[in-house]
């Protein structure tokens, strides 16, 4: 594939960072490593960087993607990334921060955007809302450093994607991707000149249609496009540039929850069927409905985690005179956003969630065993008979509306100036936005047996009635049935939350890269302001009807009562960074930066209290890293030593509520961190066709403090390994290549009791191609993917719904999400 990039598009993008350099291989057959832009839009190489930062490049991101940004993100040093659920909603961990996952410390951007402004306005993750594909260029990671001051700001690392851009030359690739598991998906990315050959205005192009039944195969498909464009107009004095970005997206992703495995080797189980069981997703499931005083509400769960919208941005690059630049990014998303899933049990049973036998579930439920023997569990669909010795399941599903809309603006002047042997880089600029989202969540409880896929099953008790206190007795007619559930549908269905949140940032920052001889300082202030707004839609019970030819046990339904709570809240926080870097050799450099940062606590973790919201204040994080790269003609290596605090974080889970069985709550809690550790790196170029790379990192955490819950003070934090590893090896001879990759993940806990140890597990993928040249530089390559080639089944996480409740005590089940099973996938592509 053929890019062009100007100048001036490299400045525009202001999150451009290398970490180990990517290395290209040079006619003369040495290797040239890639020019990019920090921060302030000093063009330096990662070498020269007094930061840590990684990139991969575009063949790296093609050969990584399999499923999710999880596939690509857990290469990088310090982080680890979990793709378990599916395409989306990926959960990253960076540096032992305190979190439940998705993009809490480290923003998603595109082009040096984000793709969503505000974390916490309800628990969507960035990635929700966009997807990479072939017009993504490259990758970049920085971690610390004055670059963390810019745009909507971190306080751990910023994740950006590159997309191409077009030149004066068309140019293009299309591709084709079939899978085991009914995966099909096509791929196109177009790019040239609008208009003569010698237009100053150039277009790109790009984006899928995909429809797969699997990765684990429930009836359910995952469907949808998207695409993504951009057109770029070079000044006619080569001053700079504009740029326009939109992007249109209806796309509907299956997600997949913890499901119970076997309690003691936490493998897979057979289900009743004596099949292997992946999911407890189902198709049956889609047709759940119930009344409510609105009317009728059908759940939304064959949808799956649904994005349908646009987004609109544009960017304007210029340089002002030989002294002073000038960029500034405004973009506009709006999305309906939808995520519905289905949740690791009904949370009705004291002990969890997990299958059982027909007569545990009566007896957990509190049903007299004097009327078990008038109960028959059959199957929804047929109304046949289940055999007496087969497991149910009692699960929800969760349905989530959450459309958003959001703006951002960023703005900002340099300016290259001199004070006798130094060379400074000054920025200042300022960042503005405006988000909304809604959080409308329902759940609806049903039960269904224990297989892949589980069939809904219903619960009749024959002779048996529900007197006036609710307790079930004997009825006088012995004809009388009592449907436990119906159509497969149980109790606790209704409206459990409604709200509208709203946020708005105003930051202004300053930074100055600072080129002094063999040293390069970085020095940067940011000082932001948040408002937000929270709308609460009060619920009441609706009392309904006790008609047999319904559910019986549905007693109440929740749902909006027209009543409201709101109330506002803000808080002002500043952040502070400073680096260095002192090139010791031509090979060997030496760096360190210290910050103090901030991280607005989620508004969705703000409770109210007699009508008001509790207090709202910024939660700090106070960071460290130092130390060396190195850097020849064949290898490229960083080593260094990190330390972050983090005091009085608002952590908040979605868990089993306590108080009403069946309900979902957020549960907020206070905590104060600590963590350090090493992170060390290669690239080696080791001949012609052979490059090696790797990574490792060994860290120690704990929790320094933890309200509410002091006992958990000491251990270790939930999910996060304290060793990781990746290692690469790719070969490239003639027209063949190959790529073989192992990310190791050591052993954590599933909970902040450390209740719950998850095992080490190692993933290995396989990448093998071979390109047909044709004329014009043109090439056909087919090339095969082998995602989890040993078929490992690590877990990545246990309940989240059961939290610090759930034990890791040996039982018959436990409840944890493993990895994805191995998947093969065939690729052709035609790059001209």
């Amino acid at each position: 594939m053929k890019h062009y990039r100007s100048a001036a598009w490299l400045a525009a993008t202001a999150f451009c960072i290398s970490s180990f350099p990517a290395f290209a291989q040079s006619e003369a057959g040495g290797v040239i490593e890639e020019i990019i832009v920090t921060g302030t839009g000093v063009e330096r190489t990662g070498f020269d960087t007094p930061q840590s930062v990684s990139q991969f490049t575009e063949e790296d991101l093609r050969s990584f993607n399999s499923s999710s940004q999880a596939d690509i993100l857990t290469q990088l040093p310090g982080i680890s990334a979990e793709g378990g659920g599916g395409e989306v909603a990926t959960n990253v961990f960076h540096r032992a921060l305190p979190s439940g996952g998705q993009f809490s410390f480290t923003p998603l951007l595109y082009d040096g955007m984000p793709a969503f402004t505000t974390f916490g306005l309800n628990s969507s993750a960035f990635d929700v809302y966009i997807r990479n594909d072939l017009g993504v260029e490259r990758s970049e990671f920085v971690s610390g450093g004055v670059s963390n001051l810019f745009g909507p700001g971190s306080v751990a690392g910023i994740i950006n994607y590159i997309s191409s851009t077009g030149g004066p030359e068309p140019a293009g690739t299309v591709q084709i991707e079939t899978a085991d598991e009914g995966r099909l998906r096509g791929d196109y990315f177009f790019s040239g000149p609008l208009g003569s050959a010698d237009s100053d205005t150039f277009y790109a192009l790009s984006g899928y249609f995909r429809n797969d039944e699997g990765p684990l195969k429930s009836g359910l498909d995952t469907q949808g496009f998207q695409l993504r464009g951009n057109i770029r107009h070079e000044f006619d004095d080569g001053s700079g540039s504009l740029t326009l970005h939109t992007q249109l997206i209806d796309d509907s992703v299956q997600f997949f929850l913890p499901l119970p495995v076997d309690g003691r080797t936490r493998e897979r189980v057979m289900g009743n069927d004596g099949a292997e069981v992946f999911t407890m997703n189902t198709v049956e499931a889609v047709g759940l409905s119930y009344d409510t005083p609105g009317g009728r509400f059908q759940t939304s769960i064959g949808d799956g985690v649904l994005t349908h919208g646009h987004m609109l941005a544009a960017v304007l690059d210029r340089d002002l005179n030989d002294e002073w630049t000038l960029n500034a990014k405004l973009r506009y998303a709006r999305y309906d956003h939808q995520f519905n899933l289905f949740v690791d049990g009904d949370g009705l049973a004291p002990d969890g969630s997990r299958p059982e036998t027909q007569s545990e579930y009566l007896t957990r439920r509190g049903i007299d065993p004097a009327l078990h023997g008038h109960a028959r569990f059959v199957y929804a669909q047929t109304g046949r008979n289940l055999a007496p010795n087969h497991l149910v399941f009692g699960n929800r599903t969760f349905d989530r509306s959450r459309n958003a809309t959001d703006m951002s603006l960023e703005f900002s002047v340099g300016h290259e100036f001199y004070v006798g042997e130094q060379t400074h880089g000054l920025t200042i600029g300022g960042f503005f936005s405006n988000s909304q989202a809604d959080d409308i969540r329902h759940i609806t409880t049903y039960l269904g047996d224990f297989r892949n896929a589980p069939l809904l099953v219903n619960v009749q008790l024959t002779g048996v009635v529900e007197d006036d206190s609710g307790q079930l007795v004997m009825a006088d007619d012995p004809n009388a049935t009592y449907h436990w559930t119906h159509n497969g549908l149980a109790k606790t269905n209704g409206l459990t939350d409604h709200h509208d949140r709203s946020a708005r940032r105003i930051a202004f920052y300053v930074a100055d890269q600072i080129e002094a001889g063999d040293w390069s300082w970085d020095l940067g202030v940011r000082i932001e302001r948040l408002e937000g707004d929270v709308k609460r839609f009060n619920t009441s019970s609706f009392v309904m009807s006790d008609d047999p030819s319904v559910n019986d046990l549905i007693e109440t339904v929740s749902y909006t009562n027209g009543s409201l709570t709101s109330d506002s809240l803000g808080a002002t926080e500043w952040a502070f960074s400073a680096g260095a870097l002192y090139r010791l050799n031509d090979e060997v450099n030496l760096f360190a930066n210290i910050s103090r940062g901030f991280f607005f606590p989620q508004i969705r973790s703000v409770p109210f209290s007699r009508g008001r919201l509790a207090s709202y204040e910024g939660e700090i994080i106070n960071s460290l890293e130092a130390g060396v790269k190195y850097e020849d003609q064949a290898i490229s290596a960083q080593a260094l030593f990190f330390r972050s605090t983090l005091d009085d974080r608002r952590n908040v889970d979605l868990i089993n509520d306590p108080n009403n069985p069946g309900n979902i709550i957020e549960d907020v809690s206070l905590q104060s961190t600590e963590a350090y550790g090493i992170e060390a790196g290669f690239s080696w170029y080791l001949n012609d066709f052979v490059t090696l790379d790797g990574n490792i990192t060994l860290r120690e955490h704990e929790f320094t403090k933890a309200d509410g819950n002091p006992a958990i003070v000491g251990n270790e934090l939930r999910r996060q390994p304290t060793e990781m590893a990746n290692f690469g090896a790719r070969f490239a001879r003639d027209n063949f290549d190959g790529l073989l990759m192992y990310n190791y993940h050591g052993s954590n806990f599933a909970n902040d009791s450390n209740s719950v140890s998850l095992g080490s597990y190692g993933l290995w993928r396989l990448e093998a191609g071979y390109s047909f040249p044709l004329e014009d530089d043109d090439s056909i390559r087919l090339s095969l993917h082998v995602f989890n080639l040993t078929d490992t089944q690590g877990i990545t996480e246990g309940s989240p719904r059961q939290g610090n409740a759930q034990s890791g005590q040996a039982a018959q089940f436990f409840v944890g999400r493993p990895i994805l099973p191995r998947r093969v996938a065939l690729r052709l592509s035609y790059d001209f």
